[in-house]
């Protein structure tokens, strides 16, 4: 094992706990099985437990340690009763929904449904996850995560656009009002990665377009958003708070 090995950089997180929320798919189930492989006990979190115990059970038969807990972030009572008796080192806040709709034509509901998922459901975990923070004593490390449409928009998701935008901004003020508590909340802010959900529009002709305008001429892998990740959850970033890292292959410094 090499000095630059991951796990003695990362070897911290062996032991401790974690809730990831959104876990169900996508990068919220990827950060899940991350950092069950680095020795966290990870609590994963979907509106629907059912649609959890599959993953439990594969992050378990891979030796790691997971359980599936039932979570509507927009709700404040299955916030609540989600993190009953529970108390955890790290929040991974992944849940999110994109909400894609011309601005014209988007509706008052849809605009609700995708700023109480995507904002006001980071808030409300991340307050609930807080407090047991501070009243163990241990504090703990918040994973917001935003989006490089926090930064710049494009066409068809306002709605999601301004939900990251108050994303990071909320990150920076639980930041300093949590400090002093020894909670760091931090955001990671993804460009393009290619999932399951994504894969069929990137391969179209618009989807390749989009692609072309990305400084490295490619899409992101889940798993580069690991290291970032990792150094948010983890001792090795003890002094970071309050920060925002973009892992977009360059798309925020590409010119208009």
């Amino acid at each position: 094992m090499s000095e630059r090995d991951p796990i003695l950089l990362f070897g911290d997180l062996s032991g401790k706990t974690a809730l990831v929320t959104g876990a169900s798919g996508g990068l919220g189930l990827h950060f899940a099985r991350l950092l069950a492989r680095y020795g966290v006990a990870v609590t994963l979190a979907a509106r629907r437990k059912a649609a959890l115990d599959g993953a439990c059970a594969e992050i378990a038969d891979a030796g790691g340690e997971a359980q599936g807990v039932a979570l509507d972030v927009t709700d404040a009572r299955s916030v609540r009763e989600a993190l009953e008796g529970r108390s955890f080192d790290i929040l991974v806040n992944n849940a999110g929904v994109s909400g894609a709709a011309r601005a014209a034509d988007l509706s008052g509901n849809e605009w609700d449904q995708v700023l109480d998922t995507n904002l006001k459901g980071v808030f409300l975990v991340a307050q609930a996850a807080a407090r047991r923070m501070r009243a163990s004593g241990r504090g703990g490390a918040i994973v917001n995560i935003a989006s490089i449409l926090g930064h710049r928009v494009a066409g068809g998701v306002s709605a999601y656009a301004a939900s990251k935008a108050g994303v990071i901004q909320l990150t920076k003020a639980l930041a300093l009002e949590w400090a002093r508590d020894g909670i760091r909340v931090n955001a990671l802010c993804p460009g393009y990665i290619e999932t399951d959900i994504n894969r069929d529009f990137f391969a179209s002709e618009p989807g390749q377009q989009l692609i072309r305008r990305i400084p490295q001429r490619r899409l992101g892998r889940p798993e580069e958003l690991d290291g970032a990740l990792l150094l948010l959850a983890s001792q090795a970033g003890s002094y970071i708070t309050g920060s925002t890292i973009e892992v977009d292959g360059g798309h925020l410094v590409s010119s208009l």
